[in-house]
């Protein structure tokens, strides 16, 4: 099932039973050349106009391409990332803007996200949550429970953590550095540059996961995309499936500190892969003068980004996290 995607609309998918349960919605190609959430969402709609699979309760809406500027040029961004910065009720300056005035309120109306992606460097498939509940100033959540058990049972063993908390100290920093003047460069300094579609659900008062599903090229990832699309609706009950059990061997890591490029001629010391184990003060890479960047502490290479433009992120370093996990 192949679908066209017009560059002027945000297309989604509804289908509602005629019994009360969850709202879930499910993203694909929130970044255009990330295609394997909305091969997975293609497999599934087909199988719901078929007939071989139902909803029994509730209601689920699925956004196949997200940005389909980006997707019709088969790069990351169209005019900027849409994951970055995603905020309604402002007045359009770019492409992705006027993608947000659509999508913010549509994401507003349910209860679940599920974000499908996919990244650049080889490695495992992994799914991003949000923090603990807290009542804080940064992202004050109160559903961490329910994403938790979501999260355990999408598929993937490695769960991660701490995205807003990251983002806001590599905010601070780009802060010190520089006295923004380019637009692309005054929203890499915006206190929200960290909000995208999983922190603005959780904003409104639903709960949301970002699952990675392997690298851009993987054949597999268009796999887990669809397992956990299926997983999800079953573990929402949303179809008449065996729950899935949750993962008994779990990985879960806390983002610690983002490390961004500076200049063109910044180099990685080799060809990293994410979860990559690093020693405290190993190379990670050195600077175009020569200054080596080292690793903080005993931890793991995460992100990194041969083709990170200077201003941007590089790479994330990742820590053990202790949190404990309801499932």
């Amino acid at each position: 099932m192949t679908l066209h995607h017009d560059t002027h609309t945000l297309r989604s998918h509804g289908h509602a039973s005629l019994l009360p349960g969850p709202r879930l919605i499910v993203l694909g190609a929130v970044h255009g050349n990330e295609t394997c959430g909305t091969r997975g969402i293609e497999r599934v709609l087909a199988e719901l106009d078929s007939g071989a699979l139902r909803l029994v309760r509730g209601s689920a809406t699925f956004v196949p391409v997200t940005n389909a500027l980006a997707y019709q040029r088969g790069q990351r961004n169209g005019e900027r990332n849409l994951n970055r910065n995603l905020q309604p009720g402002v007045a359009p300056v770019d492409h992705e803007d006027r993608i947000a005035q659509v999508l913010c309120p549509l994401l507003a109306r349910h209860d679940v996200l599920l974000d499908l992606h996919s990244f650049h460097s080889p490695g495992e498939p992994f799914a991003m949550i949000g923090p603990a509940d807290n009542s804080g100033p940064l992202e004050p959540f109160a559903h961490a429970a329910q994403e938790e058990a979501l999260a355990l049972r999408l598929g993937p063993r490695r769960l991660v953590e701490g995205w807003l908390d990251t983002y806001a100290v590599g905010v601070a920093k780009r802060l010190e550095r520089s006295d923004p003047t380019e637009r692309a460069q005054m929203l890499s300094t915006d206190p929200s540059y960290g909000i995208g579609t999983t922190e603005y659900m959780r904003s409104v008062g639903g709960c949301a996961i970002t699952l990675e599903c392997g690298q851009h090229a993987d054949p597999q990832a268009p796999e887990v995309a669809y397992r956990a699309i299926l997983n999800t609706l079953a573990h929402l009950r949303l179809i008449d499936a065996a729950p899935p059990a949750p993962c008994a061997e779990v990985q879960l890591l806390r983002l610690a500190e983002v490390t961004d490029r500076l200049h063109a001629d910044d180099r990685f010391t080799r060809t990293w892969t994410s979860y990559d184990p690093l020693r405290a003060g190993e190379v990670i890479g050195t600077r175009h003068d020569g200054t080596p960047l080292r690793a903080p502490a005993d931890g793991f290479i995460v992100f990194p980004n041969t083709g990170a433009l200077p201003g941007n992120e590089w790479f994330y370093f990742a820590l053990p996290s202790e949190r404990p996990l309801r499932g």
